[in-house]
């Protein structure tokens, strides 16, 4: 899968997740950035993420994300 294949996925997964479909991803993007970002949103979110895109994040590389753009490296290795 390649990067521009998951970042459209992934963005498709933000609006759903936050039910936001004007919503749009940036690799810099952090919590701070939306709205609606918190603790159970971003449990949501990973459990969202692992079921469309069919992997499993450890908590230590999830803890290890700190913005958008990381999480997208992540997924794309994930897939490779």
């Amino acid at each position: 899968m390649d990067k521009e294949k998951i970042v459209k996925e992934l963005n498709l997964v933000f609006q759903r997740v936050f039910d936001d479909p004007s919503l749009m991803i940036f690799e810099s993007m952090t919590a701070k950035d939306v709205e609606d970002w918190d603790s159970l949103s971003h449990i949501r979110l990973i459990v969202e993420v692992e079921k469309h895109f069919s992997i499993s994040l450890t908590t230590k590389e999830v803890k290890s994300l700190a913005n958008v753009g990381e999480f997208i490296h992540l997924i794309f290795r994930k897939k490779n």
